[in-house]
């Protein structure tokens, strides 16, 4: 990159799935409501006289997030009223946290095994695992976590020959979680796994779906560039808003890299802006200049008092935490002899975690945790009725003839024998393979597999 280093920062905003919006009690539907301003109230249409109400489990909802996240939280917080003019959002204002937010100082680690670029990433809390904490770790810092109203949806359309922009207020007042990092990022490649772990947890936690396609999960990165060896960061930074696609982030990160370099190569400094990202033709296009917190004339929400927690209630939020993916995949591997390949893909939703270990304890009697593993991984089972019927034998083949086959195909190939039990898997895919073949690929192959592994060992 013509001796530029990317440095990026990232804004997340996240819907909370309460039954309710954030300050009133309209329903939180915004995505399935059959018309346009269905669940709309004086409160989330910002009428004069109309007074705000917290939604308690938003705030609830926020602090466990930031739990999750290693996060400080602030025993004293409040709202307050940020201020801008955009057509979408009614008031004028947004109620959203300024200096007191929920939750502070917080860290996600992004950890490289030694003899693999491939990253993963474990929350950084007491909850992650020591395990986790002890490999080639990258922090990734968590400025807050914050609370606020999300803003109505702008409509862009044709009506009588006129291009217009229309206002849906179904998602006016939503409650919209931001987590803030600091400029950790080194890489689109760091984003992309960061974001996507991030997703998986909040999940996990039950407090949003976090569907980007819906927007009820959005990107917002700040990218500006430094020289190489040098960690000063730049006198400036590009914001891309509103990014809802793992795809479109990293394009448009990618884009905005290319774009600054190319800058800062003709001996000019990129403007401080905000930029939107073009889908169609993988750009970013300035919006306006970029704002700064004084240009938001924030000041104390008059209509809501400061909140204050106690430790007691702090520490029951906690207690509301499960075990988070990264720990429970490590806990399948210790507990199960599962590769982490397969912990991965059964912790990868908190449903199929579940699932696996419901099925365990009906079936592990007659069923090995692996080929469990095997028949949800690979053959999509979705039901305890699935399962069970993975594991009838092969159709028209007697349980002695494929023992005859098996111990046959085993004796014919030592060297796959011998690599298997040094812990190659391949071998054992490789053996399995040959058994298929000579049973016409008539089989089911977690059966085979569950019976090789049973005679080898």
């Amino acid at each position: 990159m013509d001796n530029f280093a990317p440095v990026i920062g990232l804004e997340i905003h996240v819907e909370l799935a309460t039954k309710s919006k954030m300050f009133c009690g309209c329903k939180n539907d915004p995505f399935f409501a059959k018309k346009p301003n269905m669940y709309t109230c004086p409160v989330c249409l910002g009428l004069p006289g109309a007074l705000p109400v917290p939604n308690k489990k938003a705030v609830e909802w926020t602090i466990l997030l930031g739990l999750a996240l290693g996060c400080t939280i602030n025993e004293d917080s409040k709202f307050d009223r940020k201020h801008y003019f955009y057509p979408d959002l009614p008031k004028g204002y947004q109620i959203s946290q300024y200096d007191m937010p929920l939750c502070i100082d917080g860290s996600f680690v992004i950890a490289r095994s030694e003899s693999s670029s491939d990253a993963a990433i474990s929350n950084n809390s007491e909850i992650a695992s020591p395990s986790e904490r002890s490999r080639n770790d990258k922090k990734i810092r968590i400025r807050r976590v914050h609370l606020e109203e999300d803003t109505g949806k702008l409509l862009h359309a044709t009506v009588e020959g006129k291009r217009v922009s229309l206002v849906d207020f179904n998602r006016s007042g939503v409650p919209l979680v931001e987590i803030v990092t600091e400029p950790d990022f080194r890489s689109v490649e760091e984003v992309d796994v960061f974001v996507k772990k991030l997703q998986q947890i909040v999940r996990y936690l039950g407090i949003s779906g976090a569907d980007m396609e819906k927007g009820s999960m959005r990107i917002e990165p700040s990218v500006s560039m430094r020289k190489v060896k040098n960690e000063e960061l730049s006198n400036y930074r590009v914001e891309i808003k509103n990014i809802n696609s793992f795809k479109f982030a990293r394009n448009a990160i990618a884009y905005e890299i290319e774009r600054q370099t190319e800058v800062l190569k003709r001996g000019e400094t990129p403007t401080q802006q905000t930029r939107g990202f073009v889908e169609s033709k993988g750009i970013t296009v300035v919006q306006r200049e970029k704002e700064e917190a004084h240009d938001y004339r924030y000041f104390p929400e008059p209509d809501i008092p400061p909140m204050r927690f106690s430790g007691r209630m702090i520490s029951d939020i906690r207690r509301k935490i499960e075990e988070l993916p990264d720990v429970k995949k490590e806990r399948f591997m210790k507990e199960y002899g599962l590769s982490e390949y397969d912990a991965g893909q059964l912790t990868e939703t908190r449903e199929r975690s579940e699932f696996f270990e419901d099925i365990l304890r009906h079936m592990s009697s007659v069923i090995s945790p692996k080929t469990v593993a095997n028949i949800i991984i690979n053959k999509k089972a979705k039901t305890k009725e699935e399962v069970t019927n993975s594991l009838q034998s092969p159709p028209g083949i007697p349980e002695s003839e494929l023992q005859t086959i098996i111990e046959h195909v085993l004796k014919d190939n030592p060297k796959a024998v011998a690599d298997y039990k040094q812990g190659k898997e391949q071998a054992l895919m490789f053996l399995v393979g040959q058994i298929m073949k000579s049973l016409s690929n008539k089989a089911n192959a977690s059966i085979i597999r569950e019976h090789i592994v049973t005679l080898i060992a």
